[in-house]
């Protein structure tokens, strides 16, 4: 959705009936995760994609079709046929897809209010009815309990109930599923699937170290999504002009800025200083966090040096082994910008499993966590 924000804000805000479509299930390998948005506006205009090509074509029609009222609806893909040249992935998985429009003021200015909080980075959850025993396309928004009030309806009080706490749980943890349930919100029964989709604030990524290789890194943390920030105690460097993509520039002392911002289990710190008298304080600070990924530039040389002060200064072994340094995965990259390529390759590899070694030598499943 974040990646086609713009485009649907400006359409809510004049009015243009959209139909969206978005995938709330996947079998196997697929191009995009569940929360993949394709939209369909009045005009036939598309922005936005589900399948990376595969199967847009038949589901402009479906969308089309939804927009001309033909109601809600949840359609699948699997394997084409190529011979028949038929319909589907070829990746060998499977997407369902829910199809539903907004086309009255009511129903484009909730889907506004929706959008407004997701670029605002307000956590929310939307959570909406695919089959069963309530009406799909059914919509309930759902906020934290202490940053305002859940709007819509599932159908019935008991099911809003079960699905606003459910997706509570399920924003805190920033996953997004299907849940099944009784038709008054009843545990453990599979009357009603209700695909419950989370919006959380980007992740954070904070960059040390005001450098030509911290410009670089910054830059491919935004591209990955990640809110950056950059940091260094030298006004002459840490500068707005020298780091335009980040979306803070600050001047503090590492540690003391780190001990002050906001760290969660999502956050990765790249700490690019490599000069002790920064890295050793910084360092023990990081180590406190519960900070996805810490990683750390300099040489082998540089690295077994600052592990040496770490450890006079109280860190532990187990400490000391989250810390990834020298920073990067092995590319034999040379520039800050590969550099920054091979530091952000190791941060998704830690996000999601990877070995880091090359898909041709590998057998199995591409993503990790797939089962075929």
């Amino acid at each position: 959705m974040r990646d086609i924000l713009p485009d649907l804000r400006a359409r809510c805000a004049d009015g243009v009936p959209l139909a969206l479509a978005t995938v709330v299930a996947v079998h196997g390998s697929a191009p995009r995760d569940p929360g993949a948005v394709m939209a369909v506006d009045a005009a036939g205009t598309v922005v936005g994609s589900v399948s990376g090509g595969c199967v847009e074509g038949d589901l402009y029609e479906v969308a089309r079709e939804v927009l001309a009222g033909a109601g809600p609806r949840v359609v699948a893909y699997g394997i084409s046929d190529d011979e028949a040249f038929g319909v589907g992935l070829t990746c060998g998985g499977t997407i369902e897809v829910l199809v539903r429009r907004y086309v009255s003021a009511a129903e484009q200015a909730d889907l506004g209010a929706l959008l407004d909080l997701i670029a605002d980075d307000r956590p929310v959850a939307e959570a909406t009815v695919l089959s069963g025993a309530a009406e799909t396309g059914a919509r309930l928004v759902v906020r934290p309990s202490d940053a305002g009030p859940t709007t819509g309806t599932l159908g019935s009080e008991g099911l809003d109930a079960a699905v606003t706490d459910d997706a509570r749980g399920l924003l805190a943890q920033g996953h997004t599923t299907i849940q099944w349930y009784g038709a008054h919100g009843q545990r453990r029964m599979q009357e009603v699937a209700v695909f419950i989709r989370t919006y959380a604030p980007p992740p954070r990524m904070l960059v040390f170290g005001a450098i030509d290789h911290a410009a670089a890194t910054a830059r491919i943390g935004s591209f990955l999504g990640y809110r950056v920030t950059v940091c260094d105690a030298r006004p002459a460097f840490a500068t707005r002009e020298r780091f335009p993509t980040a979306d803070e520039v600050v001047r503090a002392w590492p540690h003391t800025y780190l001990e002050s911002t906001e760290v969660d289990a999502r956050t990765v710190i790249c700490v690019l200083t490599h000069d002790p008298k920064f890295d050793v304080p910084l360092l023990l600070a990081a180590l406190r966090t519960p900070a996805a990924y810490i990683g750390v530039m300099g040489s082998r040389r540089t690295h077994h040096d600052r592990l040496a002060r770490l450890r006079e200064a109280g860190a532990d072994e187990a400490a000391l082994a989250r810390l990834a340094s020298p920073v990067g995965l092995d590319l034999g990259a040379r520039t800050p910008e590969e550099t920054a390529v091979s530091i952000a390759a190791e941060v998704i590899q830690h996000r999601w499993g990877g070995t880091g070694r090359p898909l041709g030598e590998l057998t199995g499943a591409i993503h990790h966590g797939e089962t075929s």
